[in-house]
């Protein structure tokens, strides 16, 4: 096999661990934010639109982490810095 296949190779199983581990991780975060906001409602039920608001900016918080590896994922699939490496040398 040559450089080319190699990189294509790296860069496809990079982006799949990128996307599978960057989403456990947010995914977890927002379980564990809705639970406790549920159960923070179910204690006070007349804080429920601060509480709602606050969850809210919370999980787009969290979920900007799974958006950044996304992010990557792509770049490493469709715009990948290093074919160029190798199609110049």
């Amino acid at each position: 096999m040559d450089a080319s296949t190699w990189i294509a190779v790296a860069s496809i199983v990079t982006s799949g661990l990128t996307i599978a581990i960057g989403s456990v991780g947010p995914a977890l975060g927002e379980g564990r934010a809705l639970a406790q906001a549920l159960a923070a409602i179910a204690q006070q039920p007349d804080e429920t639109p601060n509480i709602t608001r606050t969850l809210f900016v919370g999980m787009a918080m969290v979920e900007s982490t799974a958006i950044y590896c996304f992010v990557i994922s792509m770049i490493l699939l469709f715009a990948n810095p290093v074919w160029n490496q190798v199609g110049s040398g």
